[in-house]
């Protein structure tokens, strides 16, 4: 009898001392749970932006970078602009804050974005890695600068003044009544009603990860190179994202 007590009371102090994860596993969460903890939250989310975003994450926070780890950005151009393409992720409880329209440049497409630039003046998104730098009041409002991490790509986000802002033309009526929604000159515009939760919570160092299956800047990417989820997303790409000047 005193054995078997002995050994109760033994567990029961293990299980205090490793209370259980979300989930109810005592492990750690790697980076497969962390993956299907997330596309959990956000169901609506392509495992293949999930998947190549996370995988630039990771890249990004062993080289050292400062860079938030609570937060992750998505946006899935990939996806029509009059659905939601713009996720915020929690990382620390696996969880979704946000899941928001968001639009892409005048010259990236029209209802699809399907052509990217890094160049000042194209009116164009860019793809791949940033980081939110400060807020400001500009002539849009309240708003969010990008700093561009990917030489190239998206490295003149600050000089073409690519930012996170709020615009009326950024709605779902008018997108029903359009078959898209606005169109910026570049910048991830928002719904208004969302722009300031959204920049106040993800400003000062927070990743924001651009997504688009164009195999040319997967392949040459510094946050994804050797990656399985980016030759998997390769492999997806339906061959239309040429890379703007």
């Amino acid at each position: 009898m005193f054995l078997r007590k002995s050994f109760f009371i033994l567990l029961l102090s293990g299980l205090m001392a490793f209370p259980p994860l979300p989930g109810g596993s005592l492990e750690p969460a790697g980076p497969e749970t962390r993956f299907r903890r997330l596309l959990d939250a956000a169901p609506r989310v392509q495992p293949a932006a999930l998947r190549t975003a996370l995988t630039a994450l990771d890249s990004l926070r062993n080289s050292g970078a400062p860079v938030r780890s609570d937060l992750l950005v998505l946006i899935d151009y990939s996806r029509p602009s009059t659905e939601p393409r713009l996720w915020t992720f929690d990382l620390e409880r696996n969880r979704l804050l946000f899941e928001e329209l968001v639009a892409h440049g005048k010259n990236s497409g029209q209802n699809l974005a399907v052509r990217f630039s890094n160049q000042p003046g194209s009116r164009m998104s860019s793809l791949g890695l940033f980081v939110t730098a400060g807020s400001y009041y500009g002539r849009n409002g309240y708003s969010l600068r990008l700093e561009g991490l990917e030489p190239g790509i998206n490295d003149r986000a600050m000089e073409r003044a690519i930012v996170v802002h709020g615009a009326g033309y950024v709605n779902s009526q008018l997108g029903r009544r359009m078959g898209r929604i606005g169109r910026s000159w570049g910048c991830p515009a928002v719904r208004t009603a969302a722009a300031r939760p959204l920049i106040d919570t993800i400003r000062g160092g927070a990743p924001v990860f651009a997504y688009y299956p164009q195999p040319e800047w997967l392949r040459g990417s510094k946050f994804l190179r050797s990656g399985p989820a980016v030759q998997a997303a390769g492999l997806q790409s339906p061959g239309r994202g040429a890379s703007g000047s």
